[in-house]
């Protein structure tokens, strides 16, 4: 410990004390412990989440890109959050319609962050109607009616 810091022989319940008061000036500890990061995500910790599509979007990319990135606004069933997914794939905005069932998972961005050149976009649709989406795009699987 520094200078200031209590020394000798009964010494430990302050340094105690003083160590849990300093804590609150880190961070990570602070956000962590006041769970800041589970209240703020619409997934609340969980690592997947059911949805339903509400409308196609399309995201425009960052500098020095320049491209749509095919999105759905969608609504998950859970909480009736609002999140954007991206549609991974070429030609997946035309396998899903509105009203469809996705499950969706997170783009894999650093810190649950957006990832690449898409922004504002942290999820990404893995599966609709309960179909894996990269069978639908490659033409393996047939989208069930429901």
């Amino acid at each position: 410990m520094g200078s200031k810091s209590p020394k000798g022989e009964f010494a430990a319940r302050q340094l105690h004390k003083k160590r849990k008061k300093l804590r609150w000036s880190d961070i990570y500890y602070k956000r962590r412990t006041l769970r800041l990061d589970v209240k703020s995500d619409p997934m609340e910790g969980a690592p997947m989440a059911r949805g339903i599509v509400l409308e196609k979007v399309g995201v425009e990319s960052k500098q020095p890109n320049s491209a749509i990135r095919k999105c759905v606004r969608t609504q998950l069933i859970k909480n009736g959050r609002l999140v954007t997914a991206f549609l991974p794939g070429d030609g997946a905005l035309n396998v899903i319609d509105e009203h469809d069932e996705v499950i969706i998972e997170g783009i894999g961005g650093s810190r649950g962050r957006s990832m690449g050149d898409i922004p504002g976009v942290r999820w990404k649709v893995i599966m609709v109607n309960g179909v894996s989406l990269k069978e639908l795009v490659l033409g393996k699987k047939e989208k069930p009616l429901r």
